[in-house]
């Protein structure tokens, strides 16, 4: 009899667990979503990257997109759809308005697609950055090529994704030649290219009998809201004024360390923010490094102000613009002419008001209280025994011959002595006669002098 009552009970117990497995509807489940709601660029794809890594690190059963984007960049997008492929997590996409051109590529490479009603998917042209027209075959060609095999990996019909992209393929009943396809919610459904119509992803969660599972809703933590931060173009224009304003002053006034801590400070803040999203790249950064040697050579190197000057305000403004939009080794072919207009606006702007800056705050700096204790903001006169000559005044007036060519520096020779020496601009041969004007200084100033 025991025995009897115990098999009943098992049986019992076994039967409620069935029961409820049966019924279950999404408890322990946990879903993580996040948007794809602006252009595809470095900065998506940083954050579908952030966000699929922490989707792995909380153990979700399923992520799902909520897309509404017009596209942007082909790299960009064959970058998020790779991750998305790689994926060992499921993820659904739901278009929620619009999945065009590197959209829709995306949305393919999932697992499976949601729509909303009124939301379209399509027309995948490679479009190039400057006026928007059709970008040359290779391009295109490309593009279809992804297409196919994205949709070939999800099983959806590989000619029909080719067709988003190539006006030029005709599908029987579905598009002409002429046209891309472009899919409205009832058309994507019906050619296998939709899993239904939802209003919400809590629609789409319901039908999958995940109405109780726990939902995730990925937000960027503060570093990235730090990094957002520094990446507004307000916020680069007065980074880049500090930049060009701190160099300014060390070189006018070497040794006193703020000015030029400033600068490196407001450069690593400028440059790393663009670096981590993609934008700046390595090249790009020392572009600009090496524009400051070349300006630094230039004014402590060579006397007065030549091509070494020149090529290290090309190269610092360079460095600058370029970090700022996502060239490939100076194709600009898929940048928008809008980012592309607006970094040499920042850098421009920013750099005239730099120059202007400087300008009025330079005869104001010695005025500062707190400047002086760093800076010699008194004038020291010759009469209470200062002086800023390396060599003895008896030398003012003596005559010698150009050693060297003087251009305008260069070395000269008084009674068998060797000096340093420069001009007052204009270039002396060797061999030409000079007399000696000036000893301050640590050269000589001289002119032409006939005997």
């Amino acid at each position: 009899m025991k025995i009897y009552f115990s098999s009943l009970l098992l049986l019992l117990l076994l039967s409620s667990q069935l029961v409820l497995g049966q019924t279950d509807t999404g408890n322990n489940k946990k879903v993580f979503t996040f948007k794809i709601d602006t252009d595809i660029d470095p900065a998506m794809t940083r954050r579908v990257k952030l966000a699929l890594e922490k989707a792995e690190l909380d153990d979700v059963d399923l992520i799902i997109i909520d897309m509404d984007t017009y596209g942007g960049a082909v790299n960009d997008a064959d970058a998020i759809r790779t991750m998305i492929l790689n994926s060992t997590i499921p993820i659904y996409v739901f278009i929620n308005k619009d999945a065009a051109s590197a959209g829709a590529l995306i949305s393919i490479a999932t697992d499976s697609i949601y729509m909303a009603p009124g939301a379209s998917i399509g027309a995948a042209t490679v479009v190039n950055g400057t006026d928007g027209a059709a970008a040359p075959d290779k391009y295109q060609s490309y593009m279809r090529s992804m297409m196919r095999s994205t949709a070939e990996a999800q099983g959806r019909d590989p000619k029909i994704a080719e067709a988003m992209v190539d006006e030029k393929i005709e599908i029987e009943g579905i598009s002409e030649a002429g046209s891309v396809i472009t899919f409205s919610a009832s058309e994507a459904e019906k050619y296998g290219f939709s899993e239904g119509q939802y209003d919400s992803i809590e629609a789409i969660l319901e039908s999958q009998n995940l109405a109780d599972a726990e939902i995730i809703e990925y937000e960027t933590d503060v570093a990235e809201q730090i990094i957002a931060f520094f990446l507004n173009p307000a916020v680069s224009g007065f980074l880049i004024l500090i930049i060009i304003g701190g160099l300014y002053f060390e070189l006018q006034t070497p040794g006193i360390g703020f000015p030029i801590l400033a600068s490196v400070i407001a450069a690593l803040l400028y440059f790393i923010p663009y670096y981590l999203n993609g934008l700046a790249e390595n090249w790009e950064i020392l572009v600009f490094f090496i524009g400051v040697i070349l300006l630094a050579v230039e004014l402590f190197v060579i006397p007065g102000f030549g091509i070494f000057g020149v090529l290290g305000i090309i190269g610092i403004l360079t460095g600058l613009v370029l970090g700022m939009i996502p060239n490939q080794n100076f194709n600009f072919e898929f940048v928008p002419a809008a980012d592309l207009f607006g970094a040499l606006l920042t850098v421009i702007i920013a750099a005239i008001a730099s120059v202007g800056l400087v300008f009025w705050l330079t005869p104001k700096v010695n005025e500062w209280g707190a400047f002086k204790t760093i800076t010699l903001a008194t004038t020291q006169q010759r009469s209470d025994g200062y002086t800023s000559s390396f060599y003895a005044d008896t030398l003012k007036g003596q005559t010698g011959v150009v050693h060297s060519r003087l251009r305008p520096s260069g070395k000269i020779e008084i009674n068998g002595d060797i000096y340093d020496a420069y001009s007052r601009g204009e270039f002396i041969d060797q061999g030409e006669n000079i007399i000696v004007i000036s000893t301050e200084g640590t050269s000589l100033k001289v002119k032409k002098w006939e005997a």
